[in-house]
């Protein structure tokens, strides 16, 4: 971060509500010591512990745990100092942990990740934590991405030390949203190799060849061929996760508008009953403080003020803070190296946001999106078998250019606004649509379209047509027949421009199959009252008590043209 932007940072920290006191001073230097965790079973986990050097005697301090599969001793060593010693020098012990299997831990790689095993073993690192000479009994855990992942399946397991968690990046729905089947459609990347192959490699700085360790590891099945037998939601993927209300700790989450895993935090401020306190940025898969694109905001010391009052018993003022911070968008053109993201920070006291209504835009014969309920109609769209990829591996990343998807796709524009609209929630699309093959996947994708024609790419989802009606027990379309569909995209926070265009259906094929879509309305929920002074309204969308989303709708000034719920599909090979 350039020095001259903290002061402006501290500003706008202040008045987001984030000062009411200021967290603990850098009071300690940092000791680090390294060592193991005995198991029940004789297993030892490495550890490495950041403690506070200069302490008087007697004095006490809580845990904190990251505990995680990413090798402590090399590949994530560089990063997790700043992290860990940041907390060592205001009055915490933190702990960073192997997982059993894994760099310089003992023991056969788990079968799985989130593993029985896994979660097992972090119980007894709780505790372990919790009972030592340095110790004043209360544990927080906290990590991005896994780790954000197992600190939410600790706080469902009620470990007694256990008092709060910070989760980065995370969520608990292993299905849908997960990297193995992102919106219930199979998805293999880098990440699946890598941790085929993770571990494969002993402990550093040793590496050592000794048959009795470095044979059980190559012996561990691969996880990805394991996944692939389990393509639908079932016990398999929920056996490893309670439901969010079951969660009795405060929760600190943080997440971002181009991270895949997004969703979880109005799902867990809706579900949860336990504190929620949560920050969104404009961010990708990183910790906000070295986020790209920015602006990035530092976020430890926010951690602290949580620690210290959940640990500690120090009233930092964090219960007055806003359930939910979230960073508010502003157009700009797609470029895949923005460095920083124009818009500015709101507030929520909850979710669903107040004071929100539904409206409902409808495709037209005219490919536009309007208010107006239209007649009948049906449009089609052949298959081009060299489209479709760019949406099939969907995560969350909007910074490129769609239209090379849209020109082989059903696309749908709404006149341009009159005003400035603001949406923020997950916009939801429902279609009547038909194929001609009994495998389909569909996208909507929800742009911002300027006046020069320029496409930003803002949100969208994908849903698998078999899972049309479930998760748990898909079933092949029958072809030529109209389904009702419903796509839930996932969360975001976009200011339109007057003049600007909203919507956007597009569809993509596979095997020549042709497909069509009906008319239905698209959902969308309006909020009439004013975010910031240069924003007069803001559209919200949220699920209801009865599970129905309400979708993007919008409530502006005069500027850009609002366009683009575009509805993509392919098939599932």
């Amino acid at each position: 971060m350039n020095r001259s932007t903290v002061p402006a940072l501290l500003s706008l920290l202040a008045c987001l509500g984030f000062a009411a006191e200021a967290p603990s001073p850098a009071a300690y230097g940092v000791r680090i010591e390294t060592g193991w965790i005995p198991m029940k079973d004789g297993v030892r986990l490495a550890v490495t512990l950041y403690m506070p050097d200069g302490a008087k005697p007697g004095e006490r301090f809580p845990g904190l745990l990251e505990y995680l599969p990413y090798r402590k001793d090399d590949a994530t060593a560089a990063r997790d100092y700043p992290i860990h010693s940041y907390f060592a020098r205001r009055g915490y012990v933190t702990a960073r942990v192997d997982i059993r299997g894994f760099g310089a831990s003992e023991g056969v790689p788990t079968d799985r990740e989130y593993s029985e095993q896994e979660q097992i073993d972090g119980e007894q690192v709780i505790s372990w934590l919790a009972h030592q000479p340095w110790s004043n009994g209360s544990v927080g855990m906290f990590g991005i991405s896994w780790g954000g992942f197992n600190s939410l399946q600790m706080a469902m397991r009620h470990p007694p030390e256990l008092k709060a968690i910070l989760a980065v990046d995370a969520t608990a729905e292993l299905f849908h949203d997960d990297v193995h089947y992102i919106d219930g459609m199979a998805h293999i990347d880098e990440f699946e190799l890598n941790m085929d192959m993770a571990p494969g490699m002993t402990g550093a700085p040793d590496y050592t060849l000794d048959e009795r360790i470095l044979g059980p590891r190559f012996d561990a099945p691969p996880w990805s061929l394991l996944y692939l037998k389990h393509q639908h939601d079932n016990s398999f993927w929920r056996s490893q996760v309670r439901p969010y209300s079951e969660i009795k700790i405060p929760c600190f989450l943080i997440g971002g508008l181009l991270d895949g895993y997004r969703d979880s935090i109005p799902d867990m401020l809706e579900l949860t009953k336990a504190p929620v306190k949560a920050i969104i940025g404009p961010w990708n898969h990183t910790f906000p403080h070295d986020a790209v694109p920015g602006p990035q905001i530092e976020w430890r010391d926010q951690a602290v003020r949580w620690w210290d009052y959940w640990l500690k018993g120090r009233d930092t003022g964090v219960l007055p803070d806003a359930k939910l911070t979230i960073y508010m968008q502003h157009w700009h053109p797609p470029d895949p190296k923005l460095t920083n993201v124009p818009g500015e920070w709101l507030q929520e006291d909850g979710w669903p946001p107040r004071e929100a209504h539904e409206t409902i835009l409808f495709p037209q014969r005219d490919h536009s999106l309007a208010e107006a309920q239209p007649a009948s109609a049906v449009h089609q769209l052949k298959y081009i078998p060299s489209i479709g990829v760019e949406s099939g591996f969907w995560w969350g990343e909007l910074l490129s250019d769609p239209r090379p998807v849209d020109a082989f796709s059903l696309v749908y524009d709404s006149a341009p606004l009159t005003e400035d609209l603001a949406i923020l929630g997950r916009p939801q699309v429902l279609l009547q649509a038909s194929a001609t093959a009994p495998l389909a996947d569909w996208f909507a994708r929800l742009s911002d379209v300027a006046p020069d024609g320029t496409v930003t790419q803002i949100t969208g989802a994908g849903l698998n047509a078999a899972q049309r009606d479930s998760t748990s027990a898909p079933r092949d379309l029958e072809p030529g027949k109209m389904y009702p569909l419903t796509i839930k995209m996932h969360l975001t926070a976009w200011t339109f421009p007057k003049g600007h265009s909203v919507g956007n259906l597009e569809c993509t094929l596979a095997h020549g199959a042709a497909h069509s879509v009906q008319y239905d309305d698209l959902s969308a929920t309006r909020r009439e009252r004013g975010l910031a002074p240069r924003t007069p309204g803001c559209a919200c969308a949220w699920q209801d008590g009865n599970g129905v989303f309400a979708s993007p709708t919008f409530r502006g000034a005069p500027g850009h043209q609002v366009r683009k719920l575009p509805l993509a599909w392919r098939m599932d090979y």
